[in-house]
């Protein structure tokens, strides 16, 4: 037997309830993980809501990223074993004891990561590398904006925009969030609730505009920003966080000869498991070497599920929750 966090039925965070269940058993191609940690995403207060891209089938656990030790290997695994210490991007499962990931998503974990370092990364990490290097193809000198820079994903793509040799502007709602992003290598800052987006981007940029816009939060951030972009410029459309889905003026990319693309890091790993493994050798490198690291806010235990949501969700949360089983 094992616990788990349930969504037993769509509704907010207060509906989720913890259950003792059968432990897992894996199926051909996939490892089953006791979990040592668990990263709290935006996702997962949709999933649970119904909102998401996809939807698993009822009951199901939250939380798309885990880091811990390998319990049991299915049929057709051979570069893993039970005892293996892993991190994993499983989509859902993941806030529970016990979590079944597919092997192709599953990566062992080097010696100087801890549980909660890695389970902070797979899919903040995972989501910004795919999105500014096989999306957006970020090259050295070229300037990176990103909104809702204090988050999970924002203080990944902060940290990888640095990594690979851009100047960084991170756009925050208060100045504490954004003194935050600056200590974690943003060169420059705009204060969203009070400085006008289009305008302090331009004048940070001496005019030319942003090369690349990394937006995780959408709603009525979204024209403004690209409103700033550069000529020629990738606006990465990241996620919805402040709310609204927006709509763009179509011509916006015509004027700005600009191209919008879409980031869905679950669909990337799914269909490209390669290339995803691939974008983890490096993210791993640079984890080793300290060049990037998972900014961590607070650590929960799974019975206070609905108290951490909460928080995240009223945009309270520098960098990332985990909880521990």
């Amino acid at each position: 037997m094992m616990k788990a966090v349930l969504c037993e039925s769509y509704g907010p965070p207060e509906n989720l309830v913890i259950k003792e269940i059968e432990s897992l058993v894996p199926d051909h191609g996939e490892v089953i993980i006791e979990v040592k940690a668990s990263g709290l995403n935006f996702p997962d207060t949709l999933i649970i809501e119904g909102k998401y891209q996809f939807q698993p089938e009822m009951p199901f656990s939250p939380g798309g990223e885990v880091a811990g030790i390998v319990k049991e290997i299915g049929d057709g695994v051979t570069h893993l074993k039970a005892g293996d210490c892993v991190m994993a991007g499983t989509g859902w499962g993941g806030f529970a004891q016990e979590v079944r990931g597919k092997v192709s998503n599953v990566f062992p974990l080097p010696d100087r990561i801890s549980f909660e370092q890695a389970a902070s990364t797979m899919m903040t990490f995972g989501t910004s590398y795919h999105a500014l290097v096989n999306r957006a193809e970020l090259k050295t000198g070229e300037t990176l904006m990103v909104l809702g820079a204090a988050g999970g994903v924002g203080t990944a793509a902060i940290q990888i925009g640095k990594a690979l040799g851009a100047q960084v502007i991170a756009a925050a709602s208060t100045d504490e969030k954004l003194d935050y992003c600056k200590s974690i290598g943003a060169d420059l800052t705009i204060n969203y609730s009070k400085e006008d987006l289009k305008n302090q981007a331009k004048a940070l940029t001496n005019g030319k505009g942003v090369d690349v816009i990394y937006d995780p939060i959408g709603d009525r951030f979204t024209e403004p920003a690209l409103r700033a972009i550069a000529w020629k410029g990738r606006y990465l459309v990241v996620g919805f966080a402040a709310g609204e889905i927006p709509k763009i003026p179509l011509n916006l990319p015509l004027l700005k000869g600009c191209s919008i693309m879409g980031v869905f890091w679950g669909g990337f790993f799914r269909n490209e498991p390669q290339v995803n493994a691939e974008n983890f050798m490096t993210i791993v490198e640079w984890l080793k070497e300290g060049k990037v690291k998972a900014q961590i806010h607070k650590k929960y235990p799974l019975e206070e599920v609905a108290a951490a949501m909460e928080e995240l969700t009223s945009k309270k949360v520098k960098g990332k929750i985990i909880f521990e089983p």
